[in-house]
């Protein structure tokens, strides 16, 4: 038998487990699978999910350290775009640029620094020094 890799789950290190709710639940539009602390008073670890995504939060100093940056293929960029800005999150309004890897982005900063690059690839090149397609201030 040959070993094979099944999945990639990414762990984003967090400080506040309701904050994190309200940017991955509230905003992004994620759901939680399961919650985890060992007692009352111990460190939050929690796995989410959205369609084939899923990523890991982590309160435990141990696991991983905040600043990441997690880059996602996906479909449907536009409505995803469209559908996250329309919540008023108070904290970032992302915008949609084309990339120099031909595909348009949205890159999200949660509260505890970690990235998520949402891309979808483009289906013809962009026009030599062609501008982002939208551009909003966070």
């Amino acid at each position: 038998m040959t070993s094979a890799f099944l999945t990639t789950i990414p762990i984003m290190r967090i400080f506040d487990v309701a904050k994190a709710k309200d940017f991955y639940i509230r905003f992004l539009g994620f759901g939680v699978d399961w919650e985890h602390e060992f007692d009352g008073g111990s460190p939050v670890y929690l796995q989410i999910s959205k369609d084939d995504l899923i990523l890991h939060l982590s309160e435990h100093h141990g696991d991983c350290c905040p600043g990441s940056t997690v880059f996602v293929w996906m479909s449907g960029i536009e409505e995803f775009h469209a559908t996250i800005t329309s919540r008023g999150y108070g904290y970032m309004r992302p915008g949609i640029e084309r990339t120099f890897y031909n595909s348009m982005c949205v890159e999200v900063t949660d509260p505890f620094g970690n990235r998520i690059r949402f891309n979808e690839q483009c289906r013809k090149e962009p026009a030599v020094g062609a501008p982002a397609i939208a551009e909003q201030a966070d």
